[in-house]
């Protein structure tokens, strides 16, 4: 995992940790395309069916296919938790859970390849923040989890990247569905201000990105 912060008061961090691997099944007649970098001529489509949690709201978060068919980004409208001060109690742990149908091009599969995490933080000496993010495919008793936590004091954007070692790709001629469950949480420690933690898209360039590796079946 690489983790880094732009525009904080502290130097910008770059943390090689524990990498990201989706458990999913490897189709049997998948075999890697020899272009490397290839897409698909067709559309790709993403569907929300579902999306709950205390960080979203029903209307408030979006997946977005990229127009060039390389991977899709989720956009929260609504997903901040803030600790300290007069913040509500209730308001330090902020989750989203969404579960999004990708439907591919026949004689085409995908795997996850990397994923992104764009926010903004503003923690105050003796505050900290957790960003945490686990992925499964629905039907799949396998998991995989990524975390990263934030001292304060800290302010400005942050971003962290999972890496997955090795491409596993989902089965030829099936839709499948992805679990996303990400959350946000703040501890307002000894600061007696209100510290936060957002994946607004509205505080600017902050988005979740899914980057995928294609090959034909």
């Amino acid at each position: 995992m690489i983790k880094s912060l732009a525009g904080a008061r502290q130097p910008i961090l770059a943390v090689l940790g524990t990498v990201l691997a989706l458990s999913l099944s490897t189709p049997a007649n998948a075999t890697v395309s020899a272009a490397a970098g290839a897409v698909p001529d067709s559309n790709v489509t993403l569907e929300v069916i579902a999306a709950n949690g205390s960080g979203c709201a029903p209307g408030t978060a979006s997946v977005i296919a990229n127009s060039d068919r390389t991977g899709f980004r989720i956009r929260y409208y609504d997903f901040v938790a803030e600790a300290g001060g007069n913040a509500e109690p209730t308001a330090r742990r902020k989750n989203c859970q969404i579960s999004v149908l990708v439907t591919v091009p026949a004689g085409w599969t995908f795997a996850i390849a990397e994923a992104e995490y764009r926010g903004r933080a503003r923690l105050y000496s003796g505050a900290s923040g957790l960003q945490r993010t686990n992925y499964y495919w629905q039907g799949s008793s396998a998991n995989s989890s990524t975390e990263e936590t934030f001292a304060g004091p800290l302010q400005g954007y942050w971003q962290t990247r999972d890496v997955a070692p090795v491409l596993i790709y989902t089965p030829c001629s099936e839709q499948k569905v992805l679990n996303i469950n990400t959350e946000l949480r703040v501890d307002g420690g000894s600061s007696g201000s209100k510290s936060s933690m957002s994946m607004k898209s509205s505080d600017g360039d902050v988005d979740t990105l899914f980057n995928f590796s294609w090959t034909r079946c």
